[in-house]
């Protein structure tokens, strides 16, 4: 059997080489043009969906923490038991596909990606692959219905993108996938198990998950529904050249679908970046964030950890700003409803942007640098402010805008007002402004701006709102090894700052004298209490030790004063034990009077 299934996978990865080398049959990229709307769209809604949501995070009336979508993994549910205690009583008699399209685009999304099989192995759609045909929502379940076929109808009908969640990669359901460490002999830990000696019949054997459940349920999800988008996930799982076996067929298929970046390498038409961000590294090109409303993408009763609307609000504008997509998650309870919390979250979005969609939609990245009340954006001529912090003076200041305004409006007004501007030196704007703002959560100004976009990269300090944060990702590393988290809210820091070298630093400039009291953010584990640092700016340096804590912690270091004109802020090693000196999120400069 070993030596059979060792000679299939050859022949499958020679078939794969050779389909590879013939470049005039298929790119393994969509093409640019094929990007356009994605681009633009900028707000989608994902949705994990499965049996699982019945069991809201619970199992046998005990919790499990974490994320509902892997109860099966968490609770170590036998699969013949999960086909029949919780597969085959699903009846979601509440679904309605027009109803979540509606409340999708109601809150100004533009696409929609929901689960088709997640790592249960399940599949949320009609399929006839030999073997797993009773094991879909059609046949497998009360219910027997084909919500996807469903969805993607009413997708059309309202003008929304629609595409498919696939796990590729990971299946608990199959005897030769990935993680089902209770039903069979899986790899426990992802990334290293494929060159381990223990590990090489079930590597090989891998290949017959490829081919038996895979790449004919992939095709059948292209073949049936031609989805916009199709989300892979945790390719980690499996050796990357049988990752590129299944996209490779999924290209010939679908050459104007759109691939995330976590279905194989060479195979990406984005970047998709951290589960639950609270920030954003810096990314080139296409990148794409997955928030979810609390802290589990599948329906979990017991977590609750919802932000409110005003939180989504601002990591939108960031995303737009920084040139990425925030597809945005709910999970809908096992009835077929989505939450009436993730409802109401939903419409405030959809308010705000029924208002200042301009500023999002198919706007761009900008070269202006950083300012302490927010965010902006850019479409043609037009620059948008996304007012966060808002002015305690009525005088919003648009640092580093070399550029003429020609005028300047809120985008809320609906009669178009101008705003007072004035030129401050050559490279700044004033812009007068109520002493309220006219949102609280996010005040958009549209400025006209003659010709192209001219900035100062130099990042100007303001004396007129709450703080100045200087976070980590608006910063300039320096160095070996150090680098940037993936923005969640563990790795929303600098990583790996293991080098005497290394270093954190900004470029500051003020227009006036000021006085700033001066905060730290970090975090630091075990084998970083030795350690010690040195934050300067202007004449002031401070040396101070490393406070371990396992917990990003806020240290007031004292006030300073600045004088008007340009600076650095530079935070470096003093002394540095271990792999780590530390987590950096973020110096605070809060105006003193």
């Amino acid at each position: 059997m070993k030596n059979s299934v060792f000679s299939f996978l050859l022949l499958s990865i020679l078939i794969f080489t050779q389909s590879c080398s013939n470049e005039a049959e298929f790119s393994k990229t969509t093409a640019p043009e094929n990007m356009e709307w994605w681009n633009d769209a900028k707000f989608g809604m994902f949705i994990h969906w499965g049996v699982y949501s019945d069991l809201a995070g619970y199992w046998k009336g005990e919790p499990y923490a974490g994320y509902a979508e892997h109860i099966m993994r968490m609770a170590q549910i036998p699969l013949e038991t999960y086909k029949k205690e919780v597969a085959a009583p699903f009846n979601p008699v509440d679904f309605d596909a027009e109803e979540w399209v509606k409340i999708c685009k109601d809150a100004g999304m533009k696409y929609m990606v929901i689960t088709s099989k997640h790592h249960d192995g399940f599949a949320m759609f009609d399929s006839d692959v030999p073997g797993w045909d009773d094991y879909d929502i059609v046949d497998g379940t009360k219910w027997g219905r084909d919500p996807m076929k469903e969805l993607k109808a009413a997708c059309d009908k309202e003008g929304i993108k629609f595409g498919f969640y696939y796990s590729h990669s990971q299946d608990w359901s199959h005897e030769y996938g990935q993680r089902n460490t209770w039903d069979y002999k899986h790899p426990t830990v992802r990334n290293t198990w494929f060159d381990k000696p223990e590990w090489q019949e079930h590597r090989e054997k891998s290949m017959i998950y490829v081919n038996e459940k895979s790449i004919p349920q992939v095709k059948e999800i292209i073949n049936n529904y031609q989805p916009d988008v199709i989300w892979f996930d945790t390719r980690n799982w499996l050796p990357d050249e049988y990752n590129q076996i299944i996209l490779t067929e999924a290209r010939k298929l679908a050459p104007n679908t759109i691939f995330s970046s976590r279905s194989a390498i060479g195979f990406a038409d984005y970047q998709s970046t951290a589960d639950k961000p609270i920030e954003f590294p810096p990314v080139e090109g296409f990148w794409e964030a997955i928030p979810t409303t609390n802290n589990s993408y599948g329906y979990h009763a017991n977590d609750h950890s919802h932000k409110p609307s005003s939180h989504f609000i601002k990591l939108l504008s960031k995303a737009a700003a920084r040139g990425g997509n925030l597809l945005m998650n709910v999970g809908p309870m096992g009835s077929g409803e989505i939450a009436p919390v993730d409802v109401e979250i939903l419409k405030g979005i959809g308010d705000w942007l029924k208002v200042n969609g301009e500023a999002i939609y198919g706007a761009e990245r900008t070269i202006l640098p950083v300012n302490a009340w927010g965010e902006s954006t850019i479409k043609g001529n037009t620059l948008y402010l996304h007012v966060f912090q808002w002015p305690d003076n009525g005088e919003l200041v648009v640092g580093g805008l070399e550029s003429d305004i020609l005028s300047a409006s809120f985008l809320g007004d609906q009669e178009k007002q101008d705003l007072e501007i004035r030129r401050l030196e050559n490279r700044d704007w004033s812009i007068s402004v109520p002493l309220i703002a006219p949102d609280s959560i996010v005040t958009v100004i549209a400025v006209q701006i003659e010709g192209a976009l001219e900035t100062n990269s130099t990042r100007l300090l303001a004396t007129n709102v709450e703080a100045n944060i200087l976070h980590v990702f608006d910063a300039n590393l320096f160095g070996k090894g150090i680098g940037f988290g993936s923005g969640n809210s563990r790795a929303n820091c600098v990583l790996n700052w293991s080098e005497m070298e290394s270093g954190v630093s900004w470029k500051l400039r003020s227009n006036q004298d000021a006085k700033y009291a001066v905060q730290i953010v970090y975090d630091a584990g075990r084998g970083a209490e030795n350690n010690k640092y040195l934050l300067a700016i202007g004449e002031h340096s401070f040396e101070l030790d490393v406070i371990p804590g396992n917990k990003f912690v806020s240290i007031d270091l004292g006030e300073i004063s600045l004088k008007k004109g340009e600076t650095e802020l530079i935070v470096k090693p003093l002394i540095l034990e271990g792999d780590d000196l530390m987590q950096l999120r973020s110096v605070i400069l809060t105006p003193e009077e």
